[in-house]
């Protein structure tokens, strides 16, 4: 079993090669190792620099074009006129905080809780994911009297020091807490003889919840990307969710929908993952896309859950839902209805895991293509029979797409799995190119 943590980059430049370096971007990595703090790293064995970006496009200085199929940050496009538009005209007006009565506060707020269930119509505004998924622990604490989480066995949640005690992907450097368990992703290889994916998945929790218990934490909370990302990427596997709430309801426990991946019609026509197995969070924890690259995260609530915590502690954060990250978020909503993002991921996203799966049909070492959306994974192992994951197969791969100026990334357990996440811009020409890119990666090393 690899270790994890940084290492789960299956590409990751090596210092030691910087002598390998193209001499126009040496110079950089040089001033970069002599400055920065420890833990950053640059992804692939021959690292890239961009001065521009388009769509789902990024462009170096020599204006060679490369395309992204990895950055979902950039949700609607890199740099989508509309929102570079809304961003500059906030900032040349005001930037202020939540404590003023800004009508773009509200009118974004109630816009936003209009894309979830009536259950969930309290939100609340931080800058990361992480900063999201901390507040939610907090109110989850708080509402149940309870300590105990339960998260997927390689999941990732963020980076502050309470959200990284329940991220398992950040490796043996970073400790779970005591409070901590984990279960199984929705891995169909992982199921029993004899059971099914729900009851596996039901039974995982009902361990867990009893584990907890035995240790003196009572259940606080379910967190689970339902995009499964860290995990290997398992989203389209359904009718075991509901299940597993159950087990955590009547324990008094809740559940927690972390959408920072899975949110924002990443995985099609569903705005959200868990309204792909229509089921009802108590909390929804979003960040990333929200503002196309500007700071913006949120926390929705069912109001029960979180109306004692707003009475008796105080929550202010700076820039949470300051001016201009609301306008870049007002944006995005904008696009998503203009330009019919959701269902636009749903045909390009099905377009392209049909290519892919046609493509390595015939190949040994692909056991399995899953996603939905614009989220795809391919499992690549030594051979199918026993699904021994591959993941020096995995990393020259991924390296040769990158030669090919297409990005991609690894995930998984053992970093087996390609992780091909594009912005949704992506269309019918970005995926006919990466196709185009992974025939010949494949002809080479699948």
């Amino acid at each position: 079993m690899v270790s994890l943590g940084a290492s789960r980059y299956p590409s990751r430049f090596d210092p030691a090669r910087l002598d390998e370096v193209d001499p126009a971007i040496r110079g950089n990595i040089e001033r970069r190792l002599d400055v920065l703090g420890p833990g950053y790293l640059l992804i692939y064995n021959d690292p890239v620099a961009f001065v521009r970006g388009e769509r789902a496009h990024l462009y170096d200085a020599d204006g060679a074009d490369y395309l992204d199929a990895y950055n979902n940050v950039p949700s609607v496009g890199h740099c989508h006129p509309h929102v570079v538009e809304a961003v500059n005209r906030q900032v040349a007006t005001l930037n202020t905080n939540t404590r003023y009565a800004q009508e773009g506060l509200v009118d974004y707020a109630e816009r936003l809780v209009s894309y979830f269930p009536d259950e969930l119509r309290r939100v609340t505004f931080a800058c990361s994911g992480s900063e999201a998924n901390d507040l939610a622990l907090r109110v989850a604490a708080h509402h149940t009297g309870n300590e105990g989480i339960i998260v997927n066995r390689w999941a990732y949640h963020g980076i502050t020091r309470a959200v990284a005690a329940i991220s398992p992907a950040l490796g043996e450097g970073s400790p779970l807490g005591p409070h901590v368990r984990e279960i199984d992703p929705p891995d169909v290889k992982l199921v029993p003889e004899g059971m099914t994916l729900a009851e596996h998945m039901r039974a995982e929790v009902r361990r867990a919840i009893d584990d907890l218990a035995r240790h003196g934490f009572g259940i606080s909370a379910l967190v689970l990307d339902l995009s499964f990302m860290s995990d290997g990427i398992f989203p389209e596997r359904g009718d075991y969710l509901q299940g597993m709430v159950d087990e955590v309801h009547a324990d008094g426990g809740l559940f927690l929908a972390d959408e920072v991946q899975a949110g924002f019609g990443r995985l099609g026509t569903c705005m959200w993952g868990f309204a792909m197995q229509d089921v009802v969070p108590d909390i929804v924890t979003m960040g990333k896309p929200m503002g196309n690259g500007i700071p913006l995260s949120a926390v929705v609530f069912r109001p029960e859950v979180a109306s004692d915590f707003g009475d008796k502690v105080r929550y202010f954060n700076t820039f949470g839902g300051s001016s201009v990250p609301i306008a870049a978020g007002a944006a995005v909503l904008d696009v998503f209805e203009q330009e019919g993002v959701p269902a636009r991921v749903e045909r390009i996203g099905e377009l392209l895991r049909t290519g892919i799966r046609d493509l390595l049909a015939d190949s040994p070492h692909v056991a399995e293509v899953r996603g939905a959306g614009l989220v795809v994974g391919v499992e690549i192992v030594q051979d199918r029979e026993t699904r021994t994951p591959d993941r020096a197969r995995t990393t020259r791969i991924i390296d040769g797409m990158r030669e090919r100026r297409i990005l991609i990334s690894g995930a998984g357990r053992d970093v087996n799995v390609l992780k091909i996440r594009p912005p949704l811009a992506f269309d019918e020409a970005d995926v006919a190119r990466f196709l185009e890119g992974l025939a010949e990666v494949a002809e080479l090393h699948l």
